[in-house]
């Protein structure tokens, strides 16, 4: 825990109210943040949590309300005003431009020159180098952004922010594309920067983070302050019933399964990924119907390329993906619609969803094609709008309404149409691909009992999620890969974290160690 905060308030946000049509994003909030303090921001998805940071960025003007940096009235206006003041935002989706090198990124809009006037970018590298040092953010100033890791990324847009003299910091929803040893990374990074004198606002729905790495936490709830807690004083099932305004449950209550006959059988399956380096290497495994199966293993070991190939977005150079005993390998994806495939990806924004069409169109992407939707070479929108209406109802999506761009809504409430679209269509075989990635812990507890509804229905389901605690409450069979190979295979009875802790690092089991052990002494005798 980091050392209480004292003295002036470095932000205060006063009565703060933002309205948008239909909704009032904002309603008289009022936060208060001081010098070398981490304050956790908290809600449902759709709160106001990123509202009320935009406009502390100069992204929105409050309809209402007051700013007052450092004790003085602030006027902010644009981003420009915002990092002026010593304000810097690291985004949820990065703002980074991939063919750039690190050092172009962070200087870009304020670039060094020489005497001539021209870009130096030998200083732009000196100065980044120096600048990463100061701060532990180390990081490769020639490297590309397309090529390097989503937490080295995100120490790319942190540099960003304090070449331009940030000292406060804000972190929408830091870790929500991070694996675990990458989020650890970050809370070091937050202390040491709290330590060297900045202050940090961090957006977040997870509230083991909250406890663990703030001071204070703020908790919102449909636009409103339910209050401010000590982080010391409180505990994460309060915070838990003060953001969704009940009790939660927090583990996953299902029955045993009832295990069906084989849905997916995957047979030494190969792929290749970035630079045409081999991804997949010799996988196999089967779902059964009725059960869940989960995939654990850290991030880049061939997750991303086992989905995409399984749902006809990347090619396998061999082996055999079949479901329901059809051979699919390498169909198209509306082929694999049509044999019951679903798919929740983990790229909600690019894969996902079409963000400049209504919530209405994205529920009807899979079967836009067929009746009830079309009639003919028609869309009948009164169906799809009666049917958008009902999967917003029943999955409690927040929208003013179903004909609002999708890109409009809070990244939780993007990544719900998505399970609502895909589960609603009754699939026989549902790969979901970090299906809560991005939501509350409210939504979090939503989607698992229904991915249980679903297994308990007999459908198949394959779930990749970076999160090990809900790989291993929601799995029945549990599943690690490692640079691209199933390295190990347990039920979830079994599976322990440090088990699957090992697998995951490239070791061995214990299972695997007793097998070779009973082999050798075969040998022997």
């Amino acid at each position: 825990m980091l050392n209480k905060a004292k003295g002036i308030p470095v932000v205060e946000m006063h009565d703060i109210t933002v309205k948008f049509p239909g909704v009032i994003a904002n309603d008289n909030v009022s936060i208060d943040l001081y010098p070398g303090e981490v304050l956790a921001l908290l809600g449902e998805n759709g709160a106001g949590k990123t509202t009320l940071m935009n406009v502390l960025y100069g992204l929105y003007r409050p309809d209402e309300g007051e700013i007052r940096i450092r004790g003085e009235t602030a006027y902010i206006s644009n981003p420009n005003d915002a990092i002026r003041l010593g304000i810097g935002m690291v985004h949820q989706h990065f703002m980074l431009i991939p063919p750039f090198t690190v050092a172009e990124n962070i200087v870009l809009g304020v670039e060094p020159v020489n005497s001539y006037g021209r870009l130096d970018m030998d200083k732009a590298v000196r100065d980044v180098e120096e600048l990463s040092n100061q701060y532990g953010l180390i990081v490769d100033p020639h490297a590309k952004i397309e090529d390097i890791s989503v937490g080295m990324q995100q120490r790319v847009e942190i540099l960003k922010a304090l070449y331009r003299g940030a000292d406060v910091l804000i972190l929408d929803e830091p870790t929500a594309v991070l694996t675990p040893q990458e989020v650890d990374e970050l809370a070091e990074i937050m202390r040491s920067l709290v330590d060297q004198g900045k202050s940090i606002i961090f957006i977040t729905h997870k509230l083991q983070e909250v406890i663990a790495i703030s001071d204070r936490v703020t908790v919102l709830k449909q636009g409103k302050c339910v209050g401010t807690k000590e982080t010391q004083n409180t505990t994460v099932e309060e915070l838990a019933q003060m953001m969704v305004g009940r009790e939660v449950v927090l583990s996953v209550e299902k029955q045993e399964a009832k295990v069906g006959e084989t849905v997916l059988r995957v047979d030494n399956l190969h792929a290749k990924g970035p630079r045409n380096l081999p991804a997949l290497r010799g996988v196999s495994f089967h779902v059964n119907a009725g059960e869940i199966v989960g995939i654990a293993g850290v991030e880049g070991n061939g997750q991303k390329e086992l989905v995409e190939t399984l749902t006809g977005l990347r090619k396998a150079t061999s082996g055999h993906i079949y479901v329901d005993g059809i051979d699919i390998v390498n169909s198209q994806p509306r082929t694999l619609i049509e044999q019951g495939v679903a798919h929740i990806p983990e790229d909600r924004q690019n894969r996902g969803l079409i963000l400049d069409f209504t919530v209405a169109e994205n529920f009807i992407m899979r079967n836009y094609y067929k009746p009830p939707f079309a009639r003919g070479i028609n869309l009948d929108y009164g169906t799809i709008h009666t049917h958008a209406k009902q999967l917003i109802s029943e999955f409690d999506i927040r929208t003013p309404h179903e004909n609002v761009p999708v890109r409009s809504l809070s990244g939780g409430n993007q990544q719900k149409v998505i399970v609502a679209r895909e589960l609603s269509s009754e699939p026989r075989l549902l790969v979901a691909s970090q299906p809560t990635r991005g939501l509350d812990v409210g939504a979090i507890e939503f989607v698992h009992k229904r991915l249980v509804e679903q297994r308990d229905k007999g459908k198949a389901i394959l779930l990749i999620s970076l999160e090990l605690d809900e790989i291993m409450s929601l799995s029945d069979r549990i599943l690690v890969i490692y640079e691209g190979q199933i390295v190990g295979e347990m039920t979830a009875r079994e599976a322990t974290e440090r088990e699957l802790g090992l697998l995951m690092a490239g070791g061995r089991s214990k299972q695997g160690l007793d097998a070779e052990r009973s082999a050798v002494n075969v040998q022997h005798r």
